[in-house]
């Protein structure tokens, strides 16, 4: 079974709005909704859970009716940090999940997951046990002298770096036994971690997927805007 827990347990200050941006309607349909559609809409994804912010499950349960998200099967309540969220997502998952089930972890604020993305971190993780949603890096990066902030005498070649966000996917024995052990140890869960970063930091070696510029996290009032120009785009018949 392919289990996806999407993440929408965060309050989303930095949009500064009155609700949860996940919760933000776009044209008439929340943006967490337009996430779920994909997962509901892929033939691999048997199963649904959200990690919610809490005061909103039954908002999500409602709006789950009325949008025929019929795969949703679980709600939890997410943590005061991201990784508390996703462990939150995982134990709930404990008798529930077989030691073999793919576990797919996406921000519940990306809303344009394609389904060639998700099927390929699904064909990845199944071979190879994880695998995580990547793209090369097209920017030059430059270090600091440490010596004069305002110079650089060093870069890091564009070749050996990758951006990775998620979707993500890992086989649940390995996902649960690593939460367990980051949260026992205190590893790779404090500030920006993420399960990508905790699983390096546990000596996990981890698989690269394809990508996707589309995959765009909501962060920003701008990012909303590009969002909505990405839902006109996808509606003019010339685009393939």
């Amino acid at each position: 079974m392919n289990i996806a827990i999407i993440i929408a347990g965060g309050s989303g200050k930095r949009m500064g709005q009155d609700i949860p941006k996940q919760f933000i309607n776009v044209y008439d349909k929340p943006v967490l909704l337009y996430t779920l559609e994909s997962f509901e809409r892929h033939p691999q994804i048997d199963a649904i859970e959200v990690v919610c912010i809490d005061g909103w499950h039954d908002v999500l349960r409602a709006y789950a009716r009325q949008f025929n998200i019929t795969k949703l099967k679980w709600i939890t309540s997410g943590g005061e940090t991201g990784q508390e969220s996703i462990r939150n997502g995982v134990f709930n998952l404990e008798g529930k999940a077989d030691p073999d089930d793919l576990i797919v972890v996406h921000d519940g604020i990306r809303p344009l997951v394609d389904a060639s993305v998700l099927t390929d971190v699904l064909v990845k993780a199944k071979e190879y046990g994880n695998a995580v949603t990547s793209m090369p890096y097209n920017e030059q990066i430059f270090l600091v002298n440490p010596e004069d902030e305002t110079t650089t005498k060093q870069y890091i070649p564009r070749e050996t770096l990758r951006r990775v966000s998620t979707p993500q996917a890992y086989r649940f024995d390995l996902l649960d036994e690593k939460y367990h052990e980051a949260f026992e140890k205190k590893i790779g869960i404090y500030g920006s971690s993420y399960t990508n970063t905790m699983m390096v930091e546990l000596g996990v070696t981890l698989h690269f997927a394809a990508g996707s510029d589309r995959n765009i996290k909501l962060t920003t009032k701008d990012d909303l805007e590009l969002f909505k120009a990405y839902l006109h785009l996808d509606k003019a018949a010339w685009l393939k």
